[in-house]
């Protein structure tokens, strides 16, 4: 459609297109404060902010490797040499919370009762959350957002580096670590382009104002904060009609669960597994699997509308070893036999059977191990019948589930779980019972499936599995750390 311009005029035109808006944080160096800051999204902001020379800071409940990134993070201005790093405070306090700070930024997932949130009301500092600070810099950059309840994340890296690989020069901010960011979920550009990852979760695209909205797919996911998949349907079409006249929505063609419109002011692009180009991208990709082929077929859509060579795009895309937690492979061994062990971030039971597929297509003749922690009581509850479908089915030879990961701020409180018959149900849901159902009854019940505590794990995988044998690590909580014990 816009072959005829070059990447060059097309960062013109955008540039051009927006220059209008542009309305920085603020004309002068200012102090920001992010509670909640170790979590993906926040991080990612607050290195934005280092990035424009701010002074920042945050706190979170517990330290992480997140936290002790931020610490001392590359420099995202070369010109700079290694940025000054944010200071950090572990654990919450009124005392984090200074009358110099000009604004304070909180995650989504911080209580109203937080003494940080209170401490900077009474003293009437600006308060944004990570959704609203965040879409006040989609309104000042060409903004691409990628929305989907799975594979925005890699498809957001991929348009990043495809943009990247093609001297438009974004800012990029995601939810998960690129090695060709530094290890980062970050990477700020000079250009107006700004790519970002939009979450759905407690409707927080709302806030965003893209020119490129790109939707994945629309799942069954956060049902503790949506309760209906009829909500998540609604509140996807209001994210897409955030796109002005002049926008573009690309979305998955093949997903039925996409809202539709007629007539629509802004133009559409749709993708599918059945064009042609796909059988390119499985020979290409160095990531396994189906989805990831859809992933990079957004990507194409994406880069051509910015009038990227193909030539360009595949490269970038064949080039692309994908990201931190997403079929992460790395080699591994268990009592001195090697094994390959590969991190994964699913947790939803769509996204467990895609790893599956993907991790049986690449290791064909190889036995499969996996290990999968349930991520939130509430998700387990909504979704407990196609854990056990997924399960039931999966392609591979072992499975190991353990203690469900309690998500700090997303959680019913055990208190109140009793107080009322929805959370009485979710206070009963254990990963022993999600294991049991999984196995019975003979007839379709599986017996190689098996619960494990945590701390019970290390031991018994490297006791039982051989060299040779591919084991999964999965699920969005803290299991990743298993991966290093191997």
């Amino acid at each position: 459609m816009f072959s005829e311009i070059s990447a060059h005029n097309a960062v013109y035109i955008i540039g051009a297109k927006i220059s209008k808006q542009i309305c920085s944080l603020a004309r002068r160096p200012v102090k920001i404060h992010l509670i909640g800051i170790g979590g993906i999204g926040v991080s990612a902001l607050a290195q934005y902010y280092l990035a424009k020379g701010h002074q920042v800071g945050g706190s979170d409940l517990v330290a992480s490797e997140i936290t002790d990134f931020l610490k001392n993070p590359p420099s995202h201005k070369a010109s700079e040499g290694r940025g000054k790093g944010v200071k950090i405070f572990i654990g919450h306090s009124a005392n984090n919370i200074t009358k110099d700070i000009d604004l304070v930024v909180y995650s989504p997932a911080v209580k109203k009762d937080n003494l940080e949130l209170k401490r900077a009301k009474q003293l009437k500092i600006k308060l944004q959350s990570y959704p609203e600070a965040l879409g006040d810099l989609t309104k000042e950059y060409y903004t691409i957002a990628v929305a989907g309840a799975h594979g925005k994340s890699t498809t957001t890296s991929m348009i990043a580096l495809v943009l990247t690989a093609a001297g438009l020069d974004p800012t990029v901010i995601v939810g998960t670590k690129l090695k060709e960011f530094g290890n980062s979920n970050f990477r700020f550009g000079e250009s107006k382009i700004l790519v970002i990852e939009a979450c759905e979760y407690d409707s927080s695209f709302l806030y965003y104002l893209p020119k490129i909205t790109v939707i994945t797919n629309v799942d069954k996911e956060h049902l503790d904060y949506f309760k209906t998949f009829s909500n998540i349907k609604k509140a996807f079409k209001k994210f897409i009609m955030r796109l002005l006249s002049d926008g573009f929505l690309v979305f998955n063609k093949d997903d039925a669960n996409i809202p539709t419109f007629e007539n629509p002011n802004f133009k559409t692009i749709d993708y599918s597994q059945n064009q042609t180009e796909s059988a390119k991208l499985k020979k290409i990709l160095k990531i396994p699997g189906q989805h990831n082929i859809l992933n990079a077929l957004a990507t194409l859509q994406v880069a051509r509308i910015l009038a990227i060579p193909d030539k360009v795009i595949f490269k970038a895309l064949s080039e692309f070893n994908g990201t931190w937690r997403r079929f992460e492979i790395k080699s591994g061994k268990a009592n001195k036999k090697a094994i390959t062990v590969i991190s994964d971030y699913a947790h939803h039971p769509n996204e467990i059977i895609a790893t599956f597929q993907a991790a049986r297509e690449k290791y064909a003749k190889k036995k499969i191990w996996c290990v999968f922690q349930p991520h939130q009581h509430q998700r387990t509850h909504y979704l407990f019948s196609d854990f056990v479908k997924v399960f039931r089915q999966a392609p591979i030879d072992n499975i190991i589930i353990t203690d469900i990961y309690d998500v700090a701020g997303r959680e019913i409180p055990t208190s109140s779980r009793t107080h009322d018959k929805i959370g009485a149900k979710i206070n009963k849901v254990t990963s022993e019972k999600l294991v049991e159902k999984i196995n019975t009854p003979r007839s379709t019940g599986r017996k190689n499936v098996f619960y494990l505590p945590i701390d019970e794990l290390e031991f018994n995988i490297k006791e039982n599995i051989e060299s040779g044998e591919v084991l999964i690590i999965m699920g969005a909580g803290d299991i990743y750390k298993l991966a290093d014990k191997f």
